[in-house]
Order: C-alpha cells, then sequence, then structure tokens
C-alpha cells in the first residue's frame, strides 16, 4: 500500500472510545523516553524527517515539565497540543500483535547445555536502508555482505547455524536451547541470566539482511497447524518435541539477527529503534514508512483486553520501534515487556483495532510520514 492510499482524518478527542478513562500519565512518561532522539533527528544534519521530527521534538520542553505531574496535567497536555486523526486505507481495521523481551539462561563461555552461540555483529554487515526503514522493503534484502568494491547477500539463518560464522570470534554468549534463541531473534531482545551468576541484556544490531518469514504461517500453510492453533506456546512446544524437525522449520525463516551487550544506563531496559527506550504497554512497533518515530497513536482494540478491571484496549501508545513483519497503516507491534507473563500475552495477541494518530496541532497532515 502506497501513502497515497493513506488519508488521515481530524477527529475530536471525545470521539476516542474510553479516552478519558486512560493513564495520561504513563503516556506522556513514555512520549518523553523519545525526546531525546527526537531532538537528534530534527537538528539540520539530521537526513529524512526533519520536519515531522521537529513538530513533535518542540513540544519536548512543556512535556518534560508535565512528566510526573498527574493524569489530568498529562491529558491536558495532549488535548492542547495534538488533534487526533482517525487512519483511512483500504481496509476497515489493523491489526494488532504483541512482542517482549525473553529471559533466558546462558553462559560466556560455551560449555554443558549452553551450546547455541548469539553472535555479534558482523564487521562486513552493511546497512542497505536505514534501520527504521527495514519493515518497508518487502522481500528486498535490507543488509548485505561487503564484498569488494559491492556488496553480496549475507548467509542465510541456515547457513549461519550449521557455521558460516564459526571461527570468527563474533560470539557474544551461549543460550541452552536453539528454539528459546530463535525466539529471541523474533523478539530482537534478551534478558539473559548467566551461569557465571550476573545478569546482561541484549539488544538488536542488525540483521543478515534477508527478509523475515513467519514459522506459524509456513506452519499453517503445510497443514501442522490451523490458524487457530498458532500461538507462541503452541509453536516452542512443536519445535522442541523433535530437534531435527524443528531445525527445518526454523531455517525457512533465512533472516537471522545480530546482538549487542547494552551497558550503564542503556541497559535499564530494552530498547526500541534508535535505541528508544520501551514502556510495557504504551511502546508500538509500527510501519515507519507510514508513521513518524515518537508519534502518539491512539490504539483501540475491543477484543484485546487491556488488563484493568477487563477494560477493551484504549490506550494512547507512542510508536518507538519497527518490526520487519510490522507494515501497513494500522499494522502495530504491543511491547509487553519482559518475562514469561508478558511473553504469554504477546504469544496470544492477535486482533483487530484501529489507530488515531495524533499530530502536533498546525503540523500538516503530510507529517505523518517520514
Amino acid at each position: 500500500m502506497t501513502r497515497s492510499q493513506v488519508s488521515f482524518v481530524a477527529v475530536r478527542f471525545a470521539d476516542l472510545s474510553g479516552w478519558e478513562e486512560d493513564d495520561h500519565a504513563a503516556a506522556i512518561a513514555s512520549f518523553v523516553r523519545s525526546c531525546d532522539r527526537l531532538t537528534a533527528a530534527a537538528s539540520p544534519r539530521a537526513a529524512s524527517g526533519q520536519d515531522a521530527a521537529r513538530d513533535l521534538a518542540s513540544l519536548c520542553g512543556e512535556a518534560r515539565a508535565l512528566a510526573g505531574s498527574g493524569a489530568d496535567g498529562a491529558r491536558r497536555f495532549f488535548e492542547a497540543r495534538f488533534t487526533p486523526h482517525r487512519v483511512v486505507h483500504e481496509r476497515p481495521q489493523g491489526l494488532l500483535t504483541g512482542y517482549y523481551e525473553p529471559v533466558l539462561a546462558g553462559s560466556r563461555t560455551r560449555q554443558g547445555r549452553y551450546q547455541t552461540p548469539v553472535y555479534r555483529r558482523p564487521p562486513d554487515l552493511v546497512n542497505l536502508v536505514d534501520e527504521s526503514m527495514r519493515g518497508t522493503t518487502g522481500a528486498a534484502l535490507t543488509h548485505a555482505r561487503k564484498a569488494g568494491d559491492g556488496v553480496a547477500p549475507y548467509a542465510t539463518r541456515a547457513e549461519i547455524e550449521s557455521g558460516a560464522l564459526a571461527g570468527r570470534g563474533l560470539e557474544l554468549l551461549y543460550l541452552a536451547d536453539p528454539v528459546e534463541a530463535f525466539f529471541m531473534h523474533v523478539q530482537g531482545s534478551g534478558l539473559i541470566v548467566l551461569s557465571e551468576g550476573a545478569s546482561v541484556r541484549l539488544t538488536y544490531d542488525g540483521k543478515n539482511g534477508h527478509p523475515y518469514t513467519s514459522i506459524g504461517r509456513y506452519l499453517v500453510e503445510t497443514g501442522t497447524f490451523t490458524a487457530d492453533q498458532v500461538t507462541m506456546d503452541a509453536l516452542t512446544r512443536w519445535l522442541q518435541a523433535d530437534p531435527e524437525r524443528g531445525r527445518q522449520a526454523m531455517w525457512q525463516n533465512a533472516s537471522y539477527v545480530f546482538f549487542r551487550e547494552l551497558a550503564g544506563s542503556e541497559s535499564q531496559s530494552a530498547l526500541g529503534v534508535m535505541g528508544i527506550p520501551l514502556t510495557p504497554g504504551r511502546s508500538l512497533a509500527v510501519d515507519a514508512g507510514v508513521h513518524v518515530l515518537g508519534t502518539p497513536i491512539y490504539v483501540v482494540a475491543p477484543g484485546l483486553h487491556g488488563g484493568a478491571e477487563g477494560r477493551p484496549f484504549q490506550r494512547l501508545m507512542i510508536a518507538q520501534d519497527v518490526g520487519s513483519a510490522i507494515r501497513g497503516p494500522e499494522r502495530g507491534d504491543i511491547y509487553f515487556g519482559s518475562g514469561p507473563e508478558a511473553g504469554q500475552r504477546a504469544g496470544t495477541t492477535r486482533h483487530a483495532g484501529n489507530f488515531y494518530v495524533l499530530l502536533p496541532r498546525g503540523a500538516p497532515k503530510a507529517a505523518c510520514s517520514p
């Protein structure tokens, strides 16, 4: 779908179901976490999208002053500084899924049950598109291998797991379960509890550039599962039950992710694209070809329960991440946090929903697009 097939129609805040009951203090705190990146993107030296980023960055000072002052002040800030816009396209609703940060057992050394390596970014890996736009390329390569004066496709998941990177000193650490390692690639981050007694946080640091293929969809298409049987728990059990069968299925996804270890203040939370700290239940991965990162988006998904007294999911979120499978004007991936409970929610989230994009007052509607 091209941007010309998407329109943004202004509505009133009174038209947003559940708007007044939302926790706007939590939303403004999440918005502020984007501000350093917004300011950098709005600088004269920044590339595309600087006008839209500048509109958002201009509100950061006021947002910082209001953060922590209470929900009423936060709500008034959003109502005074933004206008909500309904996203109109060829379909009546979009699709919401979830992601999370798994907590996994690992080791600094290859020993005992810790045999699955996690690799750092190879020095010969080059970006063909900006990381924030990697979800917009479809089947095209997003990264490649530097080869002489040009580039060549990087090794696939099957080739890497068969030893294509062995002996290059790229191992960050080792995990106990190749299936858990696979899903950490899908999620893009992980909190690793080391056998040596410490914990480290890993974050996405590039990929081999091959398109992402959903193994859930592959297993449905081959008749192994029906669509309503596919959850993360069900996939995990099936993949682990027969290691060779599981390996062949996981190799259907040629995409492979590289990681870096976080340190200092960066290590306090999982990070989205551009290093934005993520907030559970408030950070949203979007298609950055349609929405500017840092934009507040009110998400309405009646079939998805928000957790508070069983109410439906009606929440102001902030566009702070992207994903290879997140494409379309109302395609969103909700960050649910760290650990098993977050993983359970993420793994069972696949719901219809709608976006109301909050644009700074006075900004042109084109500001929705970078």
